[in-house]
């Protein structure tokens, strides 16, 4: 067992810039490629993930000290140590079980492939570790390990599901062909949809406001380095850093801004060729199946209205943070809100209006849930001895990946009424989207019908 364990360490410790394209290298042979193809296709995507990630430790070293400057300004004491995703990552890989969730997912995959319950192969797995997260705060609040896996299992069945059906919106968005996003963080967009479907209702929220529409209406002032300048300069300003740190900050903001659409054009330059590839071998192969390969949320980074939405919704976050009671998490490590900002992005079609609103309006759930998860994740810290925290305090992630469904399904395995009713409304409103979903694919289809017979 141990060797088994140390293994699947092994591969994992090295990390998604080396793992996935080790991957897709091997994904690319076995559909025919050329090796000097394949290679070139995989060396190109770790470099994209190492540029992105580059760019986003920047944004986040740059924005987050000013964050965590307007807070401390309030006086406001709280005392939940916000230790963002990679705090909580190496606590679930410290996790005694954790090596076994890698293997569960694989095999899930390969059943659904199978049996055509789904179309997406998932090579995203380095992000398994949030199915461990998952285990973990199941296994603390329920007390039990089997009820854990059951429903980290059910997580990764999700996941594929609303790969598919997101896949055309996902291609609609990015422009990169046969592929999806099979990261867990799509799950809350279970909870956005029928907030996005009441901001139908409301009158002006029906125009498609993204990057483009800024551009047209606002001209240079849309551009991504101006509107990353002014949004960074502003954060400084409320921060009272003064004139030169705020200059300073907004030139790194609109540096930041820049270079993500740059760097998202090597994700469609490595996956293209590898997309294409798969599709020819598979239609030969499943003349009446289509697959996509699923891969984690960067293949997304590229879109604008992700990092405009995240920048606006710092203050937000912050002023909650101190008005609401109840709260015991400081923003920090996690202040910029991914975790909301992309599957609003899937679920408004980009429409950055809605975004922000989405994002504001359930900017409270990311507070208190995380602090809510905040003894678990201590308590883990504590055991394994992975992170140290500070006599007194508590860690946890204050924009946690899909709290909704990390918390109802682990009360819902306590037995607890409240928990088992919020799970199966929260099971109603994923078969909504999906239907949802669904319906847009379709019209989306019609549009590429359209244009095809118009060129």
């Amino acid at each position: 067992m141990n060797i088994i364990q140390s293994i699947f360490q092994y591969i994992l410790d090295m990390g998604a810039p080396v793992f996935v394209p080790i991957i897709m290298i091997i994904v690319g042979l076995i559909v025919k490629m050329k090796f000097r193809d394949a290679f070139s296709s995989g060396i190109t995507l770790g470099v994209a993930f190492v540029g992105m990630s580059l760019i986003i430790g920047f944004m986040m070293g740059s924005i987050g000290p000013a964050a965590q400057q307007f807070v401390k300004n309030t006086g406001i004491e709280l005392n939940a140590i916000d230790g963002g995703w990679t705090a909580l990552a190496a606590l679930a890989w410290a996790w005694p079980l954790a090596f076994l969730m890698f293997p569960l997912q694989i095999g899930i995959n390969i059943v659904m492939l199978a049996t055509k319950q789904t179309n997406t192969l998932n090579v995203d797995l380095w992000n398994v570790w949030g199915k461990i997260l998952t285990a973990v705060i199941v296994s603390a609040i329920s007390g039990s390990v089997v009820l854990a896996f059951v429903v980290a299992a059910l997580q990764m069945v999700l996941e594929l599901k609303i790969s598919d059906v997101n896949q055309k919106q996902i291609q609609k968005l990015t422009q990169i062909p046969g592929v999806t996003t099979t990261h867990s963080m799509n799950l809350f967009g279970v909870l956005l949809y029928p907030l996005n479907k009441l901001l139908d209702f409301i009158p002006g929220m029906n125009k498609q406001i993204d990057a483009n529409w800024l551009k047209q209406r606002l001209g240079i002032f849309a551009e991504n380095h101006i509107m990353g300048f002014i949004i960074a300069v502003l954060i400084g300003v409320f921060a009272q850093m003064g004139v030169a740190k705020s200059l300073t900050l907004g030139v790194q903001g609109a540096a930041a801004l820049t270079l993500f659409p740059m760097v998202s054009k090597l994700f469609m330059q490595a996956l293209s060729p590898i997309s294409d590839a798969t599709s020819e071998f598979m239609q030969k192969r499943f003349k009446d199946r289509e697959f996509y390969i699923g891969l984690d949320w960067p293949i997304m980074a590229g879109c604008n209205e992700i990092w405009v939405t995240t920048i606006l919704l710092i203050p937000v976050m912050l002023g909650l943070a101190v008005l609401l009671p109840g709260n015991n998490v400081l923003p920090f490590a996690g202040i910029i809100n991914l975790s909301v900002a992309v599957p609003a992005m899937i679920v408004t079609g980009g429409n950055l209006l809605r975004m922000v609103i989405l994002g504001a309006v359930t900017t409270p759930v990311f507070l208190y849930l995380s602090t809510s998860f905040a003894p678990i994740v201590t308590n883990l810290a504590k055991t394994t001895k992975s992170v140290d925290v500070p006599s007194g305090q508590l860690i946890t992630w204050s924009t946690i990946e899909y709290p909704d469904f990390r918390y109802l399904f682990a009360h819902a395995a306590n037995g607890e009424i409240i928990g088992i009713a919020g799970a199966i409304v929260w099971l109603g409103l994923f078969v909504w989207y999906y239907k949802g979903m669904k319906v847009r694919n379709k019209k989306i289809d019609q549009e590429n019908e359209k244009l095809g017979n118009i060129a």
